[in-house]
């Protein structure tokens, strides 16, 4: 089976992925959902003009010939002056506060002399000055967020602003992690003295959660078929919409994560990817649940996790763009040229120039290596085939603060 492209099984996965079902939840409860539907304001904000100074509320007119103002009454926050400002009045007025009727300017505490109920203006100001305007910020109807829309503080805060209590978005993917292997255990767990400690799976659920999913963890399933499967059994039924299974995606004797997915009624529809690491990865589906075998390597399990499966979950969360960014790069060292996959080279950002990072790649890049993957900044794209690359020249990273 020849390798297939990396961009081209990203493309193949994420084919006829549909948004989950949406759901409403409270506005306290929406923090790292993603909108079901578009945002609009049901009210205008402000309401109502209002004063961005403490100051007077006076008739932009009247400060021209530098008379004398007579004070007629006071404004603050949530609290109109009933009257209407006349020729040569002033309202006492506190930033926030509704301007009162007939005033169209605020004249700011320190440019003015108060003796009693006179106030002598300092200066003149052009009209409309320190006031905001109705609707400055959004009016009622306004599409505030689209669709898809990931949120977080700032656009809950529009959302309040907007008089939303509840928001529609998407219901949250549930997905299930299933580790293979004779030789893993729990963190804490007896080890024995041919065992390693599992990461995966742990590593995994992290990167899931925040995103927004629901990671299920199924356990480490030794390598036996019908243990597998009985894994792959709960997961399927129990709702899970992406099963993941770690560790057993290659050809040995004892990699049996494609018959095992086969025997559960998994529809494969590709194996082997062009990448370094993570080669062996494979993605399949039963009906509406999609299914990926992940190699066992660490560093492997996690870089498909970043390329496969959380692009998978953010189109199942509704977001438009569900591939990773990648950005322009100054390389700090020299690369040397690749082979047939593309590759991802772990590596630290060490400055800036001309606006861009600097990358340094690290000097091994052994899939189990989990040290240098958690030291890590970045991942290096280098295409396949790329010659050689001296440091100074420029070449594409996906930060992994971003993803």
């Amino acid at each position: 089976m020849a390798l297939m492209p990396v961009a081209e099984a990203q493309a193949r996965m994420l084919a006829g992925v549909d948004p989950l079902p949406a759901e409403r939840v409270p506005l306290e409860a929406a923090a790292g959902r993603v909108l079901a539907e578009d945002l609009v304001a049901l009210r205008t904000q402000p309401p109502f003009a209002v004063s961005a100074m403490d100051g007077y509320a006076v008739r932009a007119e009247d400060l021209d010939g530098g008379g004398v103002l007579t004070l007629v009454g006071e404004a603050a926050a949530g609290h109109r002056f009933a009257g209407t400002v006349g020729i040569g009045e002033a309202v006492r007025i506190f930033t926030g506060a509704p301007m009162p009727d007939g005033a169209d300017t605020v004249l700011i505490q320190e440019n003015a002399d108060r003796d009693g109920a006179s106030i002598r203006p300092l200066q003149a100001e052009m009209r409309g000055r320190h006031v905001r305007r109705e609707g400055l910020d959004f009016r009622a109807g306004d599409r505030l967020l689209s669709a898809g829309t990931r949120l977080d503080g700032r656009r809950i805060a529009l959302a309040a602003a907007a008089n939303h209590a509840t928001l529609s978005v998407r219901r949250r993917p549930k997905v299930a992690l299933i580790a293979t292997g004779d030789e893993l255990v729990r963190p804490g767990a007896p080890i024995g003295p041919n065992q390693i400690v599992a990461s995966n799976g742990f590593g995994l659920a992290a990167m899931l959660a925040a995103l927004g999913a629901k990671p299920v963890d199924l356990g480490i399933a030794p390598d036996v078929l019908p243990e597998i499967r009985a894994r792959l059994a709960t997961a399927f039924d129990g709702g899970a919409d992406v099963v993941c299974l770690l560790g057993g995606a290659s050809v040995g004797d004892h990699d049996l994560t494609r018959p095992a997915l086969a025997a559960e009624g998994v529809d494969l529809d590709f194996w082997k990817i062009a990448m370094r690491p993570g080669k062996p990865l494979m993605v399949g589906r039963r009906g509406a649940v999609r299914a990926l075998g992940l190699p066992g390597n660490p560093v492997s399990t996690l870089v498909c996790g970043i390329l496969f499966l959380m692009p998978l979950v953010r189109a199942l969360l509704g977001e438009p763009n569900p591939l990773p960014r990648t950005e322009a790069a100054v390389l700090g060292g020299d690369l040397r040229a690749n082979d047939q996959r593309q590759d991802y080279l772990r590596a630290r950002i060490v400055g800036e120039a001309d606006g861009r990072p600097v990358v340094d790649a690290f000097d091994v890049q052994d899939s189990s290596m989990v040290s240098t993957l958690a030291a890590a900044d970045a991942l290096i794209v280098r295409e396949p085939h790329a010659p050689a690359a001296r440091a100074g020249e420029t070449c594409r990273v996906i930060r992994l603060d971003r993803g």
